[in-house]
């Protein structure tokens, strides 16, 4: 099982940025994934995830409206839309197997299989 995280990079706030998760070693379209983000000195939290059964999302409050997850069952890839971007979201993003719950979202359980993260750094 691998995921490789790409597509960080640094913008100012307001600016956009796409990230994507490939997957290899599964099948997406049998496995929830989530995107998870950790900031500097904070712990790491749960962005937003997909449902492998039926497609349904979740987002943590702070990036409701701004941030998109989807994905492309054909290119093993999830994706992380993410427009005006604040400073506050800056972090390591990383992408992993996950249950994706409708209420708290990708859960953290030590059963995730984890990508190696990518750089979001919003500043002026």
């Amino acid at each position: 099982v691998q995921l490789q995280a790409s597509g960080g990079g640094s913008v100012k706030p307001g600016g956009s940025l796409k990230l994507s998760c490939v997957a290899s070693g599964f099948s997406v379209e049998k496995v929830s994934i989530g995107w998870f983000r950790q900031a500097p000195g904070k712990e790491r939290e749960g962005v937003s995830c997909i449902k492998y059964s039926d497609g349904s999302t979740y987002y943590e409050d702070s990036v409701k409206g701004r941030f998109s997850i989807s994905k492309d069952n054909t290119k093993q890839t999830v994706y992380l839309e993410m427009s005006r971007l604040k400073p506050g979201d800056t972090a390591v993003y990383y992408c992993a197997t996950t249950v994706c719950s409708a209420v708290g979202g990708p859960v953290i359980d030590g059963t995730n299989y984890w990508g190696k993260g990518t750089l979001v750094t919003v500043s002026s």
